[in-house]
C-alpha cells in the first residue's frame, strides 16, 4: 500500500471539539429576530376527500397570524425526493393536498407567534372529509378492482414506467440467458419469499428549518437537510420564490441516513416567510418524524433458483414488490437497488430474470434509508444462498468465495440496469471480499461454533454469515465540486458543496485536500453546504461523498499545487521541473535543496508584482461507482422457551479501498452495524385497522440502545481503488445490509428454523420453534 502523511491516519474530526464542548450550531439553534412559528394539521384518515376546512376557530386565537390549505394555497405537483434533475421520482405530491392518502398527511399549516399558540390553533381547525376506500395490503395494489390512490395529474418528469391507474409507482424489468431452460437443467428448485418492513430512521436530530431574510431581502434557509442545492430547487419549483433569491445553509446534523434526502419543511417555511416578510421556524416532534416524514420501503422479495448436486447455480429469478406507500419518493430507485446492488455479486449465473414493482398504498410513504434497497434484497438474497449450500453441503463462507465477482470482472446485471459509462458495463477495479470473509470467520470462531448447537440450558448457540456490495454515488448522475483559495499564512480555506450530515465527510475532504498539498489538516479550513458560497454538489447520499467529492477536492486541490509551482518558479528564477511539493507547506528546489515556504508564495502572489489569487475549483463527475464489499458474521444465542435472540457478538470485515481515516470508517461500519441489528430485531411501525400508527414513540417503537449492544468489531480489509482519491471508495451504508439475514442465517445454524420475514421477534421465534417440534 502506498504510503500517506494524512490520508489513511486517524486524525480529529475537524469538528469535533465543538461537537464535544456543546458549541457546534444546528438548525434549531439558529435564532432569528422575533421569529413566527409554523405548525402542522394532518389527516387522521387513510384515504379521504377534504369537502371543507373551517380554520376560523384559529384565526380568531391570539397570536396567530395565517393558515395556510388547500383552499387558499395553491401549488404545483413535485418530489419531495432530493435526487438529481429531472428527478427520476413522480411528481405526485403538492404542499397542501386536497386528496390526503394516509393517516399523517398534511392536511394544512398554521402560522403564530409562539409554537405552542400555532399547535393549539392546529387543533382548533375543523377539516370535513369524504372518505375514500384504503388500501393497505400491497399484494392487492395491482388488482383491478382496488382503490386507485393516484391518477388525475401526477406524472413522470422522466420517461420511466409509471402508471398509476395499476398503483405502479416504479417498475423494473430485466433478464439475460433462458431463465426457464436454466431450472430445467437443474437438480434442484428452491423457491421461498421473504418479507422485509418498514422502520423510522431515527436520527437524533428531528427535521427542523429556519426561513430568515438578510440585508438584501433575500431568503435564507437553515435547514437539517442532505441535500441544499435541491432543497433550494424545490423551493423555488414549489412556491414561485426565484432561485436566485433563495439561499439555503446547512449547519451540523444530528444524523440522517437518508430522512433528510427528502425536502419536507423546507418550502412550508420559505412559503410563510415570502408571504409575511417575517422570519418563519418549524420544527418536528418526534411523533410528526415518526408518521409524516418518510420510512423504509417494506418490500415482499420472492426468489427461486435452480442448481446442481455440485452447487452451481443454473437460474435465479427474483420478483420484488416494494410498499411505496402514499407517494413514490424515492420509488424506482430503490426498487432499483434491489436488484443492481445484490444481483451482481454471483456474477457467474447465466440465466436470471427480476421483476420489480414499487405500488402505493394508503400507509406512510417510503424513501431513502440507508443500504437504500440493497438492505432489503440481500435479506433475502443471503438466506436463499445459505439454504441452497445446506441442501449441497457446502459451507457458505467458501462456496461465496466460488461465487463471487472478482477484480477485472463485470456483471450482466450492471448491463441490464445500465451502470456504468455509457455503452460500457461496470468493471469492478478493487475486491477484497474473500479477505473480508477469511477475516470475518476467523473473528467469529466460523470453523469452531458453525453446525455445533452448544447448548446451555435452554439457550442454543448458532453462527450465521451473509454478503454485501454497494456503490460509491451514482454512475452518469452524481457531480460533486470543490473550490479553495490561499491565504497570507500559506493556509487554505475549502469549499464544498458536499454535505457532512455527522459522517465526518469534512474531515475526509480537509485529509484529501492536505495530502495533495502536503501539509496538515489544521493548515485547511472547510466550509461546506452553502448554496451561496460553496460550489454545487448532488447531495450526502448514494455514498458519494469520498468518491464523488473527494475526487472533486483532489482534482482542485492538484490546481493548487500548479500555481503554487508555478509562483515559487517566478520568485526563484527556477524551473518549474524542478520544483515539488514537500511536506510541511513548502516548495523544495531539487537543484539546490532550497525551500520557499508556502506562507511566502502566498504574500508574494498577493503583494508582489503581478499579484493575484492562488485559487482554483474543480468539479467531478462519476462516470462508474465502485462497489465496496463486505462480509457480515453473527454470533447468536437462541432461547428455545422464550424466542428471545440475543447476538453475542458481530463481525463486519469491510473493503473500501482505501480508507482517508480509518477511526471514521470503522466507526461508520459500527454504527451501520448497530442499526442493521435493531432493524432486524425489534423496530417495526404497528398499525390499527385504519392505518393509523399506534406506537410512533421511542416508549413503544423499540431501537437499540446501550444495554442492548454485543460486542462488535469491524475489520478493514484494506484494497486500492484505481478510479477513487487516493484509491478511496465508499463505507458508510453497507455495514446495513448484513446483520439481518447473517442473525437469520444463524438462528437456523441454531435451532434449525428459518425466518423470512422481519422483525424477527421473540413471538416470531418461538412460533416457529413450536411448529418445527409439531407443538
Amino acid at each position: 500500500m502506498n504510503e500517506f502523511s494524512v490520508v489513511g491516519k486517524p486524525v480529529l474530526k475537524v469538528d469535533s471539539l465543538s461537537l464535544a464542548c456543546g458549541s457546534a450550531f444546528f438548525t434549531a439553534d439558529f435564532t432569528v429576530k422575533d421569529p413566527l412559528f409554523l405548525a402542522f394539521f394532518y389527516s387522521p384518515h387513510a384515504h379521504a376527500e377534504i369537502t371543507a376546512i373551517d380554520d376560523s376557530p384559529a384565526r380568531a386565537m391570539e397570536g396567530v397570524v395565517d393558515v395556510f390549505h388547500s383552499g387558499n394555497t395553491s401549488s404545483g405537483l413535485f418530489t419531495t425526493a432530493g435526487q438529481g434533475y429531472p428527478e427520476p421520482s413522480p411528481y405526485d405530491t403538492r404542499l397542501f393536498n386536497k386528496t390526503v392518502r394516509y393517516s399523517g398527511d398534511i392536511a394544512g399549516a398554521v402560522l403564530a407567534e409562539s409554537d405552542k399558540t400555532a399547535r393549539a390553533a392546529a387543533r382548533a381547525i375543523t377539516v370535513e372529509y369524504t372518505l375514500l376506500p384504503p388500501l393497505f395490503d400491497p399484494e392487492k395494489a395491482m388488482d383491478g378492482d382496488v382503490p386507485r390512490i393516484h391518477g388525475e395529474d401526477e406524472y413522470a418528469p422522466l420517461p420511466v414506467a409509471y402508471r398509476p391507474e395499476q398503483n405502479i409507482a416504479g417498475e423494473v424489468l430485466f433478464s439475460f440467458g433462458n431463465v426457464e431452460k436454466g431450472f430445467a437443467e437443474a437438480d434442484f428448485i428452491e423457491e421461498e419469499t421473504y418479507n422485509t418492513h418498514c422502520t423510522s430512521h431515527c436520527a437524533m436530530e428531528p427535521h427542523a428549518a429556519t426561513a430568515s431574510f438578510d440585508e438584501h431581502g433575500r431568503l435564507v434557509i437553515y435547514s437539517s437537510t442532505q441535500v441544499p442545492f435541491h432543497a433550494r430547487r424545490i423551493v423555488s419549483m414549489t412556491t414561485g420564490i426565484p432561485l436566485h433569491r433563495i439561499r439555503v445553509v446547512k449547519p451540523r446534523i444530528g444524523g440522517g441516513f437518508g430522512s433528510k434526502q427528502e425536502v419536507i419543511l423546507e418550502p412550508y417555511v420559505a412559503l410563510a416567510a415570502w408571504k409575511h416578510k417575517r422570519n418563519v421556524r418549524a420544527e418536528l416532534t418526534r411523533r410528526e418524524v415518526f408518521t409524516t416524514v418518510r420510512t423504509r420501503h417494506a418490500m415482499r422479495v420472492r426468489v427461486k433458483s435452480g442448481f446442481k448436486k455440485d452447487g452451481t447455480i443454473t437460474a435465479l429469478q427474483m420478483d420484488d414488490l416494494m410498499n411505496t406507500g402514499a407517494y413514490g419518493a424515492h420509488a424506482l430507485t430503490v426498487l432499483s437497488n434491489a436488484a443492481s446492488k445484490v444481483l451482481p455479486m454471483f456474477n457467474k449465473i447465466p440465466n436470471m430474470a427480476f421483476t420489480g414493482h414499487a405500488v402505493y398504498t394508503t400507509l406512510p410513504v417510503g424513501g431513502a434509508y440507508r443500504g437504500y434497497g440493497a438492505t432489503q434484497g440481500y435479506f433475502a438474497f443471503n438466506q436463499h444462498v445459505d439454504a441452497i449450500c445446506r441442501k449441497v453441503g457446502e459451507d457458505f463462507v467458501e462456496y461465496v468465495k466460488k461465487w463471487h465477482i472478482r477484480e477485472g470482472e463485470t456483471s450482466e446485471v450492471f448491463r441490464a440496469i445500465g451502470e456504468g459509462t455509457e455503452g460500457v458495463s461496470q468493471i469492478v477495479r478493487s475486491c477484497k471480499l474473500t479477505e473480508c470473509l477469511d477475516r470475518g470467520a476467523e473473528e467469529i470462531r466460523w470453523n469452531e461454533l458453525r453446525g455445533k448447537r452448544l447448548r446451555s440450558g435452554s439457550v442454543v448457540k448458532g453462527v450465521g454469515a451473509a454478503v454485501s456490495m454497494q456503490g460509491s454515488g451514482i454512475a452518469m448522475v452524481d457531480m460533486g465540486s470543490a473550490s479553495m483559495k490561499m491565504n497570507d499564512d500559506g493556509s487554505f480555506n475549502l469549499f464544498a458543496g458536499a454535505t457532512d450530515i455527522g459522517t465526518g465527510s469534512d474531515t475526509i475532504l480537509s485529509q484529501i485536500a492536505a495530502e495533495r498539498l502536503g501539509i496538515p489538516v489544521e493548515m485547511i479550513v472547510i466550509l461546506s453546504s452553502d448554496t451561496d458560497l460553496t460550489p454545487f454538489d448532488t447531495g450526502a447520499y448514494a455514498s458519494s461523498t469520498t468518491y464523488i467529492s473527494g475526487q472533486a477536492v483532489l482534482r482542485c486541490a492538484e490546481k493548487i499545487g500548479e500555481q503554487l509551482l508555478s509562483t515559487a518558479s517566478s520568485m526563484t528564477g527556477a524551473p518549474v521541473g524542478n520544483l515539488s511539493i514537500g511536506k510541511g507547506g513548502k516548495v523544495i528546489n531539487s537543484a539546490d535543496g532550497s525551500e520557499i515556504p508556502f506562507s511566502e508564495i502566498a504574500c508574494y502572489s498577493m503583494y508582489s508584482r503581478n499579484q493575484f489569487q492562488i485559487q482554483a475549483q474543480a468539479s467531478f463527475f462519476g462516470e462508474e461507482s465502485p462497489p465496496p464489499f463486505m462480509a457480515h458474521f453473527a454470533e447468536v444465542d437462541v432461547d428455545m422457551e422464550t424466542g428471545r435472540v440475543r447476538v453475542v457478538k458481530f463481525v463486519s470485515a469491510g473493503d473500501c479501498g482505501q480508507p482517508i481515516n480509518p477511526v471514521l470508517a470503522l466507526g461508520q461500519i459500527e454504527g451501520a452495524t448497530l442499526n442493521g441489528i435493531s432493524y432486524a430485531l425489534t423496530e417495526q411501525y404497528l398499525f390499527d385497522a385504519k392505518g393509523k400508527m399506534t406506537n410512533n414513540s421511542f416508549w413503544d417503537y423499540k431501537i437499540y440502545g446501550s444495554l442492548d449492544i454485543p460486542e462488535v468489531k469491524a475489520i478493514l480489509a484494506e484494497s486500492s481503488e484505481p478510479s477513487g482519491p487516493y484509491g478511496a471508495k465508499s463505507i458508510s451504508e453497507i455495514g446495513i445490509n448484513g446483520p439481518a439475514p447473517a442473525i437469520a442465517n444463524a438462528i437456523f445454524d441454531a435451532v434449525g428454523i428459518r425466518l423470512r420475514e422481519l422483525p424477527m421477534t421473540p413471538e416470531k421465534v418461538l412460533a416457529a420453534i413450536k411448529a418445527k417440534a409439531g407443538r
